[in-house]
């Protein structure tokens, strides 16, 4: 399948991928990302539980479901373990920097800003138009106080989760294997069918499991159209982290992740009939949002 031209800038972004193209580097630098991310990962939770002492198995428990503050931001601080594994493989297998895997720096960061601020605009109109109130009333959560105090350690956790999603599925996956194979079904593709089985959680979804899945595939797809025609990966991560603000410091549903947030939703992400009613109005929004980041792209 030939390359798209709407695609071009992600042919510079991958170009540090092509110094060593070869596909069993690629394999090699995932198992290196993986064995030491998980190492690290270890690592981290050990010196939690060694701070924590005897409290240490409920703040483990709390991280596990992220169902308090001190939880949910261990638990999602705890991701960039594995951007650290990344960070080793790149360096050492890929022999390039691992700030490459962003694209330029200064035209990432401008980039982040142009998509950022029309997409939260965009998502906050919505959460605040009406009809208000029904079946979907939201419960408040953390009180405001509280919340705001934790906000700056909130939008620090989450970046940290968001930009090592973002780097390992739009950044390594997504740049090495266009290297390997030209075309997009795959380079495309197979990151965001790994993105989705990796968001595929029976235990926190029940029976919504399948469908949170596929909305996550859904999501990763337009994380990768955005990355391939920006060439950073700017505005893949602006929207990843907008959005999920807003799922879980501002509007989280009950139980587990959402230890952050301000308000909960009425339901839990197992209960299947609410949950599932609300998924074509979570796909539009996901339409709207990938289509105001292209719109700021071309300003």
């Amino acid at each position: 399948m030939k390359f798209p031209s709407a695609y071009a800038a992600h042919d510079s972004l991958a170009a540090p991928a092509k110094t060593h193209p070869e596909g069993w580097r690629f394999a090699l630098g995932m198992v290196v990302m993986l064995v030491a991310g998980y190492g690290i990962m270890s690592t981290y939770w050990a010196f939690v539980q060694t701070i924590a002492g005897g409290q240490a198995p409920a703040l483990l428990q709390d991280a596990e479901e992220g169902a308090s503050p001190i939880g949910m931001i261990l638990l999602l601080i705890g991701f960039g373990s594995m951007a650290a594994g990344l960070a080793l493989s790149t360096q050492h297998i890929h022999k390039r920097a691992f700030a490459s895997l962003f694209g330029p720096t200064d035209l990432a960061w401008a980039q982040f800003k142009q998509v950022a601020l029309p997409v939260a605009g965009i998502s906050l109109l919505i959460a605040i138009l009406p009809p208000w109130g029904g079946t979907h009333e939201l419960q408040p959560h953390l009180t405001l106080g509280t919340w705001l105090t934790l906000l700056p350690l909130s939008l620090l956790a989450v970046g940290i989760q968001v930009a090592t999603e973002e780097v390992v599925f739009r950044g390594y996956l997504q740049q090495h294997l266009s290297v390997i194979n030209r075309d997009p079904r795959v380079w495309i593709g197979l990151p965001a069918l790994l993105f989705a089985l990796g968001h595929y959680s029976p235990a926190t979804a029940g029976p919504n499991a399948v469908p949170l899945a596929l909305w996550a595939g859904a999501f990763a797809l337009a994380m990768a159209d955005l990355t391939a025609r920006s060439g950073t990966l700017g505005p893949a991560i602006a929207v990843h982290f907008v959005n999920n603000v807003f799922a879980m410091v501002i509007i989280s549903y009950q139980g587990d992740l959402s230890g952050l947030a301000l308000f909960t939703l009425p339901m839990s992400m197992d209960d299947a009939e609410p949950v599932r009613a609300a998924l074509p109005v979570d796909i539009m929004m996901l339409l709207v949002t990938w289509l105001a980041a292209r719109l700021a792209l071309r300003r």
